[in-house]
C-alpha cells in the first residue's frame, strides 16, 4: 500500500487528471509544468520525439536506436567532453565496498533524470550547453540491509516518467513517485521484500497507467515475479510469478517431491519491452535456484531461462520461449527483448530478439513465440553442439529426462562436479543492453568471451535459509575473459562483423544511423562504424564504464551521455579474469559529449 497522507494521494490523482498533450520533439521549457506531462500518447510515440529519450530503452521496442545524426561517421572524430557532473552513491553497504552506475539517463524537453547506485534521483537542466542540478531526491535506502542481499552489486538502472511524476525503484524494494518540478516524493509503496532476499535494481517500465517492476534475488532462492502498480492509486493491479505454483500452468515442469518451485529463482531484473498493437509486455526471466545443482530441481523448471509475453492489463502469460531447460550453468535469460519488423523473401516478420547468456542470439515471432532462428555470437560454445533449427532447443535436450546433461563432459552434475564450460556463468552477454539499427537491419550485442571452471555442490531439502546464498556450487577458477561488439543481420541470423575488445563488454550499446556507441570497463568510450564496426573515435574517462550510452538534443545540438562508475559483481568475483581492471578506481560521474 502507498505510504503518505490522503493529501499526497489526492494531489497524485489531480496530476493524473490534468495530463495534457505532450510537446513536440525539440520544444524547450524552462521548468516542468503541465505542458511537459509524459502522457500515454507520448510514451506510445516516443520514437517520434527525436530530441528526447523518455523510455529506459528509448522507446517500447527496446531497440536503443536514435535517428539523431548530427554526430555521424564523418565528424565523430571531433566529439569532445561538453561537461561532466559528479554524482553521489559511491558509498558501500552490506557485502559491497562501493556503489556503481548502470543506469540510462532519461531526457525530456531539455531536462535529464538520472540515478546513482543507491537510487537517488537527480534532475539536471541541460539548457545552455552545460548541466545544472535542479534537485536531488534521496530515498534513504537502507544500505546495509539491502546491500547484504544484493547479489550482484549496488545498482540502479534508472527511472521512468508518467504525467508529472518521476517513477523510480530502490534497492530495498520500494517503488517511488516523485514530483517532476521539485523532487518531492508524492507516495511510495513496498513492492519487494529484502527479508526474503528480494531487491530491485531495474528501471520501471510504464505501460498505460501501470508501472511494471521486476525483482532480483534468484541466488537467494526467491520465487520470481513481475508486479504492476496503478500509478493513479498507488495500488497493485497484478503480480505474476515466474515460477508457477501447484495447479498453475507450468508447475508440472518441477518434478521433485519437495516443492523446489518455492525457491525456484526466476528473477526479472532487466527492464522489458511492449508491443501496443498486441498489448503484450515482453520480459526476460533469470536462472533457476539453486543455480548449479540441477538435480535438486528435476524438470524443465519453467519459466526460468525464458522470454515470456504477458497481457499488459492482466499479467497473464500468453506465451513463453525457454532457451536452456533445467539450466545447470547459471545461463539466465534475463536480457531485454528487442522488437523489430523485417521483410524476408517477401514475408513480413515481427521479431522478438534476445541475446542469451548461453551464447546464442534468438529470434522468435513476438505474436506467439514461434522459433525462427538462433545463432552463436561468441567464439567458443562448449556446453551444446548447437540449437535445433526445428525446436529452438539445444540438440542434446531430451524432454523425457528429468535432469539434462547437454554435453556431459562440461555439464556440472553430482556425478561430474568439477567442469570447465564456455561461455562462463557471466554468459556470452549479461544484462548490458543490445542495440538495433532498423535501417541496416543489424543487431549489435555487447559480448563477454569467456569460459570458467565451476563446482556442483549437492543441495538437500531444507537447506534453503532466507537471506543466504542458495546456489548449489559456483565458479571456482577465473580464466582470462575478453569481449567484443558483434553485429548480426536479423534477416539471416548471420554474424556480419565483430569489434574485438581487451576486456568483456560490461556496459550496453547505443545505435544511431551511422554509428554504434559503447563503453569499456577500463574507461574507454568508443564510436564504431555501424556497418563495419571499425573504431572511429575513442575517449578515455579513466574510470570503469558499466552503463549504456544514450543520446539527446537540446537547443538544436546533439549530445551523447553516459554514466561512468564501475560497480556490479565484476570487481568482487571476476576481477582475476581481467588483469588490469583491479587498478580502475570507483567513480560516480556523468559524462556528456558534443561536437
Amino acid at each position: 500500500m502507498p505510504k503518505g497522507n490522503d493529501t499526497s494521494l489526492w494531489l497524485l490523482r489531480i496530476v493524473g487528471a490534468i495530463a495534457g498533450i505532450g510537446l513536440a520533439a525539440g520544444t524547450l521549457a524552462s521548468s516542468a509544468s503541465a505542458a511537459d506531462d509524459t502522457t500515454e500518447q507520448r510514451l506510445l510515440n516516443a520514437a517520434q520525439e527525436q530530441d528526447n529519450w523518455i523510455h529506459h530503452h528509448h522507446d517500447y521496442t527496446a531497440q536503443r536506436y536514435s535517428p539523431l545524426n548530427q554526430i555521424n561517421r564523418n565528424n565523430v572524430k571531433g566529439l569532445h567532453v561538453a561537461w561532466t557532473m559528479a554524482l553521489g552513491g559511491v558509498e558501500g553497504g552490506g557485502i559491497w565496498s562501493h556503489g556503481g552506475l548502470e543506469g540510462t539517463p532519461i531526457v525530456e524537453n531539455g531536462f535529464m533524470y538520472v540515478t546513482d547506485g543507491w537510487g537517488s534521483v537527480y534532475k539536471i537542466d541541460l539548457h545552455g550547453g552545460t548541466g545544472k542540478l535542479v534537485w536531488r531526491m534521496d530515498p534513504k535506502t537502507d544500505h546495509d540491509w539491502a546491500g547484504a542481499v544484493a547479489c550482484c552489486g549496488v545498482d540502479n538502472r534508472g527511472v521512468a516518467l508518467w504525467n508529472n511524476l518521476v517513477i523510480s525503484h530502490t534497492l530495498d524494494g520500494r517503488l517511488l513517485a516523485s514530483n517532476k518540478e521539485d523532487g518531492k516524493v508524492m507516495w511510495e509503496r513496498k513492492v519487494a521484500d529484502p527479508d526474503k532476499g528480494e531487491v530491485v535494481t531495474g528501471a520501471p517500465l510504464v505501460v498505460k497507467n501501470l508501472a511494471i517492476t521486476g525483482v532480483a534475488g534468484a541466488e537467494y532462492g526467491i520465487r520470481g515475479w513481475l508486479a504492476a502498480t496503478d500509478l493513479k492509486s498507488g495500488k497493485e493491479v497484478w503480480r505474476t510469478y515466474t515460477i508457477p505454483a501447484k495447479g498453475e500452468p507450468g508447475n508440472d515442469s518441477w518434478k521433485d517431491s519437495y516443492d523446489a518451485w518455492k525457491t525456484g529463482g526466476g528473477s526479472t531484473w532487466v527492464t522489458g519491452s511492449y508491443d501496443p498493437q498486441l498489448n503484450l509486455i515482453y520480459w526476460g526471466v533469470g536462472n533457476p535456484g539453486p543455480d548449479w545443482d540441477s538435480a535438486y530441481r528435476p524438470g524443465d523448471n519453467l519459466y526460468t531461462d525464458s522470454t515470456i509475453a504477458l497481457d499488459a492489463d492482466t499479467g497473464k502469460i500468453k506465451w513463453h520461449f525457454q532457451h536452456t531447460p533445467n539450466d545447470p550453468f547459471d545461463y539466465d535469460s534475463v536480457a531485454e527483448t528487442v522488437l523489430a519488423d523485417v521483410t524476408v523473401q517477401g514475408k513480413s516478420l515481427k521479431l522478438a530478439l534476445e541475446a542469451d547468456r548461453n551464447g546464442f542470439g534468438y529470434a522468435v515471432n513476438r505474436a506467439d513465440g514461434t522459433f525462427l532462428w538462433a545463432t552463436p555470437f561468441v567464439k567458443q560454445v562448449t556446453w551444446t553442439k548447437g540449437i535445433s533449427p526445428e525446436s529452438g532447443k539445444p540438440v542434446e535436450y531430451d524432454p523425457s529426462k528429468p535432469v539434462q546433461t547437454y554435453v556431459a563432459a562440461v555439464t556440472p552434475s553430482r556425478q561430474n562436479p568439477h567442469i570447465t564450460s564456455c561461455p562462463g556463468n557471466m554468459g556470452g552477454k549479461n544484462w548490458p543492453p543490445t542495440a538495433y539499427n532498423p535501417d541496416l537491419k543489424t543487431w549489435y550485442i555487447p559480448v563477454i568471451e569467456s569460459c570458467n571452471e565451476a563446482d556442483d555442490k549437492e543441495v538437500k531439502p531444507g537447506d534453503w535459509k532466507a537471506r543466504e546464498f542458495f546456489t548449489g556450487g559456483g565458479p571456482v577458477t577465473k580464466l582470462p575473459i575478453t569481449g567484443s561488439v558483434t553485429a548480426i543481420d536479423v534477416t539471416t541470423g548471420k554474424v556480419t562483423a565483430k569489434f574485438e575488445t581487451k576486456y568483456p563488454m560490461l556496459g550496453g550499446l547505443l545505435a544511431t544511423p551511422e554509428l554504434v556507441f559503447a563503453g569499456h570497463p577500463s574507461g574507454e568510450i568508443y564510436a564504431l562504424d555501424a556497418k563495419t564496426l571499425a573504431k572511429l573515435w575513442e575517449f578515455n574517462t579513466n574510470a570503469g564504464v558499466n552503463a549504456p550510452p544514450m543520446t539527446f538534443a537540446v537547443d538544436g545540438k546533439q549530445y551523447v551521455a553516459i554514466l561512468v562508475g564501475m560497480g556490479g559483481a565484476w570487481d568482487k568475483w571476476f576481477i582475476e579474469s581481467t588483469k588490469g581492471l583491479e587498478k580502475v578506481p570507483p567513480s560516480s560521474m556523468l559524462f556528456v559529449f558534443s561536437l
